[in-house]
């Protein structure tokens, strides 16, 4: 999957482009119907499959302080594309210009003599153009005028509950992994470097690798879970404290992830690894004694081996 960040010679690079249009947030299992319906047309019509999205999320730009965390950082989401069968993803800059565009004008000058864009396809509530304004009626209205083929994907439910990445976040709040998954389609997971801790886990014998939370990322609450972690093409079993470790830093403010493989024993600082969060099995809290988080840790591996062994 080749990425671009500009418009420049996409055009006179490719023909036939069905492009999928969204802030795919998540790429929850909504946005994987979305972007398979492109990929498909692309396929069918002996096309190219591109994802337009926006980078910064038009809302930091518009009003930063409604500005959600995001589900997924730019390098994950351009990870997913690609497993989708994406051939080009093109990160288009928002900016307060862009946000002025009239409907119009953003399919004419940018999908149409900018793209050459054959074929659309969006959810169905997108909306794009100046405040918004812009609607699916009016991309079928375009469609004719333009030359494009439409495609508009319904609204994709697990049982009764729409799909969404507000619903998404709402469950990661709530600590509930479990139903996150459920919307996403994989587990909800969050990637860092594993950096320096106080290493106190090594004298208490459970070591730990620690990595911070990234800015603007959405992780779930506070909490004790069970979690699978990837590392050099490795899965390994673990737990994972996501929190402030209140028994030792008091009202520390600074949330971090802290995990304790499994069966690990190695100098993994500096390593990228990717925490899979499965289950949520209890609230953070501070100890009494270092006698009594001890036992609680044991008692978190031992539920934690449970659930992963299912």
């Amino acid at each position: 999957m080749r990425v671009y960040k500009s418009l420049e010679g996409l055009k006179d690079n490719y023909s036939n482009i069905i492009v999928a249009l969204g802030n795919f947030d998540g790429i929850h299992l909504g946005h994987q119907r979305l972007i398979s319906e492109a990929v498909s047309m692309a396929r069918r019509s002996k096309g190219v499959a591109a994802v337009l999205t926006f980078d910064p999320h038009p809302l930091t730009v518009l009003k930063p302080q409604m500005a959600p965390a995001m589900l997924l950082d730019q390098k994950a989401k351009g990870r997913i594309m690609a497993e989708l069968g994406v051939d080009i993803l093109i990160l288009l800059p928002f900016t307060l210009e862009f946000a002025q565009l009239s409907p119009e004008e953003f399919v004419k000058e940018f999908l149409i003599e900018e793209i050459g864009a054959t074929g659309i396809v969006v959810g169905y509530n997108f909306t794009f153009g100046n405040k918004g304004s812009g609607t699916t009626e009016d991309l079928h209205h375009y469609a004719d005028q333009y030359g494009y083929t439409l495609s508009v994907i319904p609204p994709v439910k697990v049982g009764e509950q729409v799909v969404s990445s507000t619903l998404i976040r709402s469950k990661l709040a709530e600590g509930d992994v479990i139903s996150a998954k459920r919307y996403l389609g994989y587990y909800p997971f969050t990637e860092g470097t594993v950096v320096m801790g106080d290493r106190r886990g090594n004298t208490l014998g459970f070591p730990t690798a620690n990595i911070n939370c990234p800015v603007g990322m959405m992780v779930p609450t506070k909490g004790v879970y069970s979690v699978k972690v990837e590392m050099d093409k490795e899965t390994y079993l673990g737990v994972a404290n996501v929190g402030t470790k209140p028994t030792f830093h008091g009202n520390n403010l600074i949330t971090n992830i802290e995990v304790h493989l499994l069966d690990f024993c190695g100098d993994i600082y500096g390593k990228e690894i990717k925490v899979q969060y499965v289950r949520r099995l209890r609230d953070e809290k501070k100890f009494s004694s270092i006698h009594d988080l001890v036992s609680q840790i044991q008692a978190d591996v031992q539920s934690a081996r449970y659930d992963l062994s299912k």
